[in-house]
């Protein structure tokens, strides 16, 4: 099964950081790992981000402000989140998790570098109202 094996480190404690905005998992030993809901949102495996093959990839942008609602356990091998934005269809497996967070820096810089190449942004688009249309001659 994906993300569980017996070398797969698993959180001994989850805890939700509501102000803050992070994820810190604290596993077995001592080794803890801060992930913001941010980071999670926009590293999701769900195939509506991370399509199904190589280059079908979409860059999440527009996350800053997102919120994780809830956290459900998938089996005894995965978290699911529901956040803010309504998305809620990546499972985060313990292995998938443990490599965000030991691997979050380089992640992070790597995704602000994606961001600016492609000319988007963290914060979330404003919405701009739409023009009315007319109905007819008046």
């Amino acid at each position: 099964m994906a993300g569980l094996d017996d070398a797969t480190p698993i959180p001994s404690d989850i805890l939700l950081h509501q102000q803050s905005r992070i994820l810190e998992l604290v596993y077995p030993g001592g080794e803890r790992h801060q992930l913001s809901c941010e980071f999670l949102r926009v590293f999701t495996p769900s195939a509506e981000a991370r399509g199904h093959g190589p280059g079908q990839e979409k860059l999440q942008a527009g996350k800053k402000d997102v919120d994780i609602l809830r956290i459900e356990p998938v089996g005894n091998y995965a978290l699911r989140f529901v956040f803010s934005d309504g998305h809620d269809s990546g499972l985060y497996s313990w292995d998938l998790l443990y490599n965000l967070g030991r691997h979050r820096d380089e992640l992070w810089q790597e995704y602000l570098r994606q961001l600016e190449r492609q000319g988007l942004s963290r914060e979330t688009a404003p919405t701009t109202p739409r023009p009315a249309t007319p109905c007819g001659k008046h």
